[in-house]
């Protein structure tokens, strides 16, 4: 039996109705989540280039594969941090200002949160760090600094029910702990390699991954 126009005027507006649905979802989740690249990668350059820089002046054993100025290689690890960190809090600023009620509260507390654990991190070790050794103060600076990191990238998890944030604040804390186990230098080799370079990893998988449902 021969269906007439007026029978499939409904079914064609119904399937056009849920497209539309489906494409206005799409582009709430789009503008509500911000693009994983600008929030993994920053940080994914930022370690890989300032821990790699505290490799190559301050290795294992005291060598020294690169003649840096001292310097150097902490200078450029806190400029690229606080570039991720601008660059993070503009993305998300932009992402989540829309979001009222309970998840902007879980954010902003979460933003505390890291500002709390870091003004504490510092205070803390600054009273700590002058009784140490220089390659054993460089190595809890770092550790407490990527430990902390890993902590808080958990939590994060936790709160979002975000796999991703979750599995690699758990990445960060593991290679962390081998790292403080290897030494002085070799510490700085992981982070910078495993990382960083799970970072940049990450933030193109997540991208993809996002890419593809969409």
């Amino acid at each position: 039996m021969a269906l007439s126009d007026d029978d499939e005027q409904p079914l064609a507006s119904a399937a056009e109705t849920l497209l539309l649905i489906r494409q206005q979802q799409a582009e709430a989740a789009r503008q509500l989540n911000p693009d994983p690249r600008l929030i993994y990668w920053p940080w994914g350059v930022a370690w890989l280039v300032g821990f790699g820089l505290f490799f190559l002046r301050f290795g294992p054993d005291h060598r020294v594969f690169v003649d840096l100025p001292e310097w150097l290689p902490l200078t450029t690890l806190f400029v690229l941090l606080g570039a991720a960190g601008a660059l993070s809090a503009i993305t998300g600023a932009r992402s989540y200002g829309q979001i009222t009620g309970d998840s902007a509260r879980r954010g902003q507390w979460y933003g505390f949160a890291w500002l709390i654990g870091f003004a504490s991190y510092g205070i803390v070790l600054s009273r700590v760090t002058d009784h140490l050794p220089d390659d054993l103060a460089r190595l809890l600076w770092a550790a407490a600094a990527v430990g902390l990191t890993g902590v808080l990238h958990v939590a994060g998890g936790a709160i979002w029910l975000d796999r991703n944030l979750l599995r690699l604040g758990i990445w960060l804390s593991v290679i962390n702990i081998v790292g403080v186990y290897a030494g002085p230098g070799w510490h700085a080799l992981i982070v910078a390699v495993a990382g960083g370079g799970g970072m940049l990893i990450g933030g193109t998988i997540t991208w993809l991954g996002r890419r593809n449902r969409s």
